[in-house]
């Protein structure tokens, strides 16, 4: 999980060298992003689901987004990003994910640790902007209140975030979305199947 530094602006240069860049204090790596991106690919394999265009809302250095780009090189992707010294860096489309807005939905949607950033008006917006964006498969994950108590390194980990019970996530989600597991969520009434037993 991410700290936030004290010696630059929120998500600007130095917060990403130090926990991102600068393998002594980096908080992922490479081979848990393409752990993770296999994971996604196989579970949007497994519902049946044709991948052609991609959100990634909060892609950070894009670690994921150079993974899922091997496993899916013809889809279109569309890289979301609010620090502006990434989007500066890397060429990311600047955006917040709670207020963005396209044209066509996105066969997946992927936001991974971004919504324990956000207040709880401007995460409930995001959610709900989820269900306009996704006509597919949604992998989602935020830091919890249980995750921070029981599950991550808190040396490591950002405790300037707004930490909400897994509980609260779920009944905003729950509506338009049914939860397969590993943080893969379907799009209700999209034409997947999914088993009774691999739903929770």
């Amino acid at each position: 999980m991410r700290r936030r530094p004290t010696c630059d602006a929120p998500f600007g240069r130095e917060y990403y060298q130090r926990y991102y860049h600068d393998p002594r204090t980096a908080v992922t790596s490479r081979s848990e992003m393409r752990a993770r991106a296999r994971l996604i690919a196989a579970g949007s394999e497994h519902l049946g689901l044709p991948v052609r265009r991609i959100l990634e809302a909060g892609c950070g250095t894009g670690l994921l987004r150079t993974q899922l780009k091997r496993l899916w090189p013809r889809a279109q992707y569309i890289a979301l990003e609010a620090s502006d010294y990434l989007c500066r860096r890397y060429g990311w489309q600047h955006g917040r994910i709670e207020d963005y807005r396209a044209r066509t939905p996105f066969d997946l949607v992927v936001c991974y640790d971004v919504l324990q950033y956000l207040d709880g008006a401007a995460a409930t917006r995001a959610l709900a902007n989820f269900s306009r964006l996704c006509r597919g498969a949604l992998y989602f994950s935020a830091l919890t209140r249980h995750d921070f108590a029981h599950n991550c390194d808190v040396g490591r980990t950002d405790p300037d975030v707004h930490l909400r019970s897994a509980r609260w996530y779920r009944a905003r989600l729950t509506p338009r979305f049914r939860e397969a597991g590993l943080g893969l969520w379907l799009r209700r009434g999209a034409p997947l199947t999914l088993w009774e037993l691999e739903s929770q």
